[in-house]
């Protein structure tokens, strides 16, 4: 296969090629075992190809005069099927050169198909996953479930380095100094929030109406009155973290059919509401509980429930208002745990007369299995234990100690580190993961987050690997509202949503857009793919559907009636306009610049994204197009980006990319749809390579959906990278191969994929430590 001028087989990005051009439709072909390599591939290859692809630099890195039998072929099964698609698009050989007929060119892509096809797909290689930390969600996730705190300490630590496009690959995710210190000082937070010591205690702290401000509140004799809805708040600074006892004395100027309602906040977070039944002759007293890290925080009441009725005849009835009297702040009883379950074991091992010792490994043994994720072993519980008795040694109390052994727990790299410490196979191949290992893997990848009970409860029966277990699980963890991790983790990174943090519309041509439209853009998408998740939908719905997630203010934005109200609800789209992923608002914007489209950006968002073929990078010399429309070059951007395609250093990448923007262009900077561009129709045509035309998104759509086994083999692969937390490798490629052909069969629900992955051998097997597995695709 002759190479084209300098451009490289590798450089020209043939996946993006050959998915989107009208491809070469092999005729009928004999079924059965292939000829020989020799009689069938050999003559081909001396043929067209040698000549380009052999030597010391041969074409595109590609030497055919390496293979010289079946096994070499079937090894080196990623470069053949990308040969089949090259002559399938008839890129190869390429034009000039000496062409085969089309029965020969059917011959040998059949002979490739069913030499790929009948060989024994078994994975000798499952890959080895770089022992990596928990990353900021999954930090977050974890010691919530663990303590039942929701302090969110990960928020202030590092941003995660990011590898294949995820920020949970182990290659990339390292322990700083700093990220150390974060660690130990949320350790600390951690463990004074979930347990509460006897010198962690202080006098209770008072709060003077005079404290208190805000909008609608107002000083009166009795306290801080509340006459219409608002939130009076304090400022008080915690002198430790820990759990406190937030109490506000109130009483209510009752009017109406309810009592005045409270809801006591702490930063802006709700901690609690309360009916305020109370009267002015007999304020009562509420109180609250909440984990604080030390420092200067913010107490708020509100009043949320305002009435006011000039007309009633009852003077006494017309009028309902809240009245703050004071607050006071003080720590819970020495010696509880925020989680309930926990007080209740430490009230019973007390009753029973337990030693010290006792009552720590019993309370501390469990929380460390918890947190590592398997069995914690008997020298193990007695080095947290030991921190009890250190503590009580020192004159401190056995709560202390206790805080201690939690801290020890948190710090430890059996809790910081996804860790499988499975033992060295005995013959040197695969290494099996035990149960536990498995469940964690299962957990993290669906819910970013510790397995739960009955995770955990199989595995310590050793049923978890059993494959109908696993898609009994699988099938359980996608229903359970933890599920929605995978949107916000996955799919954010999948989709690029979190560059909608950072996007910047120029508000003088995008006046419209703020913070409020931008997270209806994120909740719309967020919704769309947990609606697929949690329902099971085909993933297909993600390439084009006929609904969609909206509020009032997004479908007024999309042009469209009907839809009332702040809430999100799904809505049945009018027309093809909408509908699946590429025509959201969100990813228009992140695929946008600040002050026009960028059809560059959204094409190789589309090839990247759901084709799974990124165009190779631009050279370094390559201008960039100016923003606005002044200068030699005037009027549409496409007509703008056709005379910048002339430059030959420009061409080659563009005509991979643009078409697809192209098709995208009804769709402004932010999203919205229109029809014009600088006062000129909008033209959304575009033709792919090899030929193939289309015009406007509902056409681009529908060539999408066509290529729905590429977007699948591509979901599944994002999907596997994310599950396994490493790139994918060629030894990946079979198995990713068969999963993908699993969710064909089970008509492309999204659980089979993930169960499909589940089984894998690389998610349930590991390499050998020593193993240095090759891998394929980006890292960053």
């Amino acid at each position: 296969m002759r190479n084209v001028g300098r451009t490289t087989l590798l450089m020209l990005a043939p996946a993006s090629l050959f998915l989107l051009a009208a491809p070469f439709v092999p005729q009928a072909a004999p079924r059965g075992a292939p000829g020989s390599f020799a009689a069938q591939v050999q003559p081909f290859l001396k043929s067209y190809c040698i000549a380009c692809h052999s030597g010391a630099q041969p074409a595109g890195g590609l030497n055919f005069t390496h293979f010289r039998s079946v096994p070499s072929v079937v090894n080196a099964r990623a470069e053949w099927e990308k040969v089949i698609q090259y002559l399938q698009i008839r890129h190869m050989p390429p034009p000039g050169s000496a062409q085969p007929t089309d029965a020969e060119r059917t011959a040998l892509i059949t002979w490739i198909q069913t030499t790929l096809a009948n060989a024994n797909c078994v994975v000798s290689d499952p890959g080895h996953v770089t022992l990596r930390r928990l990353n900021r969600a999954e930090y977050n996730n974890s010691v919530e479930s663990l303590l039942g705190v929701d302090l969110r300490p990960a928020d202030n630590f590092p941003s995660d380095d990011v590898g294949y496009g995820f920020d949970n690959i182990g290659d990339v995710l390292s322990i700083s100094p700093l990220l150390m210190e974060d660690y130990m000082r949320a350790a600390r937070q951690l463990a004074q929030a979930a347990i509460n010591a006897p010198d962690a205690t202080q006098a209770s702290s008072q709060i003077a109406p005079g404290e208190f401000s805000g909008g609608g509140a107002a000083l009166v004799d009795s306290g801080i009155e509340l006459d219409t809805n608002g939130t009076a708040t304090a400022k008080h600074n915690f002198r430790i973290g820990g759990r406190y006892r937030i109490t506000v004395t109130a009483y209510g100027e009752q009017a109406g059919p309810a009592p005045a309602h409270m809801a006591v906040s702490l930063d802006g977070a709700p901690i609690g509401d309360v009916d305020v039944t109370a009267v002015a002759a007999a304020p009562a007293s509420y109180t609250f509980q909440a984990a604080v890290t030390p420092g200067q925080h913010t107490i708020g009441a509100a009043f949320t429930n305002d009435y006011y009725n000039p007309n009633d005849p009852n003077p006494a009835n017309r009028d309902r208002n809240l009245i703050i009297c004071s607050a006071s702040i003080s720590p819970p009883l020495a010696g509880s745990f925020h989680l309930p379950h926990i007080n209740m074991e430490l009230a019973s091992y007390r009753k029973a007369g337990l030693a010290p010792a006792v009552i720590a490994r019993k309370i501390l043994s469990p929380l460390a299995a918890h947190a590592w994720r398997r069995p914690v072993t008997a020298a193990e519980a007695a080095r947290l234990v030991h921190y009890v008795a250190l503590a009580q040694s020192h004159g401190e109390s056995f709560e202390r100690g206790l805080q201690l052994g939690l801290e020890a727990i948190l710090v430890s790299p059996n809790f910081l580190y996804h860790v499988e410490i499975t033992p060295p196979s005995q013959t040197g191949g695969l290494q099996k993961l035990t149960d536990y290992e498995i469940a964690a893997r299962l957990s993290y990848f669906i819910w970013s987050d510790l397995p739960d009970a009955e995770l955990t409860a199989l595995a310590a029966a050793g049923k978890l690997h059993q494959p109908a277990v696993l898609a009994e699980q699988v099938h359980r963890m996608l229903l359970d509202p933890r599920a929605r991790e995978l949107g916000s983790n996955f799919a954010a990174q999948w989709l690029e949503l979190r560059n909608l943090n950072t996007v910047r519309p120029d508000p003088a041509r995008f006046p419209e857009y703020g913070t409020g439209l931008r997270d209806d853009e994120r909740t719309e998408t967020e919704m769309f793919f947990n609606d697929i998740v949690h329902n099971d939908r085909s993933v297909l719905n993600f390439l084009n559907a006929d609904y969609s997630f909206l509020n009032n203010r997004l479908a007024r934005f999309y042009g469209l009636s009907g839809v009332h109200g702040a809430d999100f609800r799904r809505v049945q789209l009018a027309d093809d306009r909408r509908g699946g992923l590429v025509t959201m608002a969100s990813v228009l914007t992140v695929t946008s610049d600040p002050t026009r489209t960028s059809p560059v950006q959204r094409g190789k968002w589309v090839l990247d994204n759901i084709l799974g073929t990124p165009p190779p990078p631009p050279p370094a010399v390559v201008p960039r197009l100016p923003d606005d429309t002044s200068g030699t070059v005037k009027g549409t951007l496409r007509q703008r980006m056709e005379i910048h395609r002339k430059n030959p250093a420009c061409a080659s990448c563009h005509k991979l990319m643009d078409p697809i923007g192209f098709g995208l262009e009804n769709f402004d900077a932010v999203g919205r749809w229109r029809t014009q561009d600088d006062h000129l129709p909008v033209d959304a045509s575009g033709t792919l390579p090899g030929g193939q035309r289309f015009d406007g998104p509902a056409e681009l759509k529908a060539i999408l959906l066509a290529r729905k086994a590429m977007f699948v083999h591509c979901l599944t692969t994002k999907l596997f990278t994310y599950a396994l937390g490493r790139g994918p490798t060629a030894a990946d490629a079979c198995g990713i191969d068969a999963i993908s052909k699993q969710a064909e069969a089970a008509n492309y629900r999204f659980s089979a994929i993930v169960t499909g992955i589940a089984q894998s051998v690389p998610f349930l097997d590991t390499a050998p430590q020593s193993a240095a597995p090759t891998t394929v695709g980006r890292r960053s």
